[in-house]
């Protein structure tokens, strides 16, 4: 294998955050809300957001009043986004079915899907107020059936962000708090004297707040723990370097310390890309921010097969993956771990994170390895259930359960199915022995 980096970031390992002192914070902080409740989201409102109201919870003229103070053409945009999301999820909730199977003569086991019972969706604030997260969160929650659906997102500029409010609001959100950080995380999820617990919390949010989700899990059920957005860019010379530019600060100037990487077989592509790179730089307005990102997390790789493109990506796990070949579809089909796949030059993450109806809550720092990203399943348990119908059959799962309980040593299981065989099936069992065979 030949692969070159014609460009290294730095990896998430090397990030200079203070994971030990933001761990501690956090854990002051949920304490401190545990102990006090509303008289310390109240401090710590006040403190990280010098945001004081006499209530969190917006009113309904509140709501109102954002909802107005947004033009037609917002309000449009709007919806058609939370249209989009609405019907995929409706169509991967109707790919969920209950079950209901005979196994053996007698013997019926099941499951029900049911949706959880109350769910926090937190939308962050920050250098941009994600108005796309109150879709991906409550619009989705709420086609799973979800009861409870709770929102909350900090104040920007001293105030609740109207756009994010609304679309709290059109997504069908039955409470909404405009509180942020660790605060509102454990507020929501251990409850305080003014806000009932939730069951689960999802969104994404800064380090603070992904601490604090993965501290409370346990005690509440969470999406995932998401760190810094991540791109990849999969190209080959059937693409230019302006597009490939374009879509990796896309993606860095949503922070600091976001990874941007391209990955390519050609190597003409990969010089062109990175001084395509320095030329936006120079006229993209939030080149502060993506700027920072490039150098320090930006790193472009060479290599000389396909085959080595779809190893080199899976080793990757990146959150978002940008396919740009003369061959997408083989990428789907090869591929194993990512977030979500965008699949040739007409689509881009930018149409994921806003509007086309995928969720954009997804996995980062590798866990795509191991799982997907938020969609209508996260807000659907499913719950097993069986049932025998016979007396044989009873008699009969019970004879084996009776000897492997026998091999485990666990005498009071075993009395439970041997009770069983006595009353459906043999007659002759003595208490605490196995069933012969």
């Amino acid at each position: 294998m030949a692969i070159q980096y014609l460009k290294h970031g730095r990896s998430a390992e090397d990030s200079s955050q203070d994971a030990a002192k933001v761990r501690d914070v956090v854990t002051g902080i949920l304490a401190d809300v545990a102990k006090r409740g509303d008289e310390a989201v109240a401090a710590l409102s006040q403190k990280f957001d010098n945001w004081s109201p006499e209530r969190f919870r917006l009113s309904e003229e509140e709501i109102g009043a954002c909802v107005r103070s947004l033009s037609q053409g917002q309000l449009d945009d709007i919806k058609f986004a939370q249209a989009q999301v609405r019907n995929f999820a409706k169509a991967q909730r109707d790919s969920i079915h209950d079950i209901e199977v005979e196994t053996m003569p007698g013997v019926v086991l099941g499951h029900k899907n049911m949706p959880v019972d109350s769910v926090a969706c937190y939308v962050p604030g920050g250098k941009f107020p994600l108005v796309a997260s109150a879709h991906m969160g409550v619009v989705t929650a709420k086609v799973a059936g979800v009861s409870r659906i709770l929102a909350a997102s900090p104040p920007v500029q001293g105030r609740p962000n109207p756009a994010v409010i609304t679309a709290m609001h059109l997504g069908g959100a039955d409470e909404i708090y405009t509180f942020g950080g660790v605060q509102a995380i454990a507020a929501m999820a251990l409850g305080t004297q003014s806000i009932d617990s939730v069951s689960m919390i999802v969104g994404p949010g800064n380090a603070f707040v992904a601490e604090a989700k993965r501290q409370l899990f346990g005690r509440i059920g969470i999406d995932l723990i998401a760190g810094p957005s991540e791109t990849l860019v999969i190209a080959d010379d059937s693409v230019d370097a302006e597009m490939c530019a374009t879509d990796l600060l896309g993606q860095a100037e949503h922070g600091f310390n976001t990874p941007a990487i391209l990955l390519t077989n050609s190597m003409q592509l990969a010089r062109d890309t990175i001084a395509e790179v320095e030329r936006l730089l120079t006229i993209l307005p939030t080149a502060n921010t993506a700027g920072v990102s490039w150098r320090d997390y930006g790193a472009v790789i060479v290599t000389d097969t396909i085959d080595e493109m779809v190893e080199e990506a899976d080793r990757i796990a990146s959150e978002h993956v940008q396919v740009m070949t003369r061959d997408p579809d083989y990428f789907l089909a090869n591929m194993k771990n990512y977030g979500a796949l965008f699949l040739g030059p007409r689509t881009n993450v930018a149409y994921g994170d806003k509007v086309i109806g995928t969720n954009h809550t997804l996995p980062t720092g590798k866990s795509a390895r191991y799982t997907g990203g938020l969609w209508v399943g996260k807000f659907i348990k499913t719950c097993t259930y069986q049932k025998v119908l016979t007396d044989e059959a009873s008699a009969k799962i019970g004879a084996y359960c009776s000897r492997l309980c026998a091999i485990e040593g666990m005498i009071a299981h075993g009395e439970q199915a041997n009770i069983r065989v006595r009353r459906y099936g043999y007659q002759d069992v003595p208490y605490g022995s196995a069933v012969p065979g």
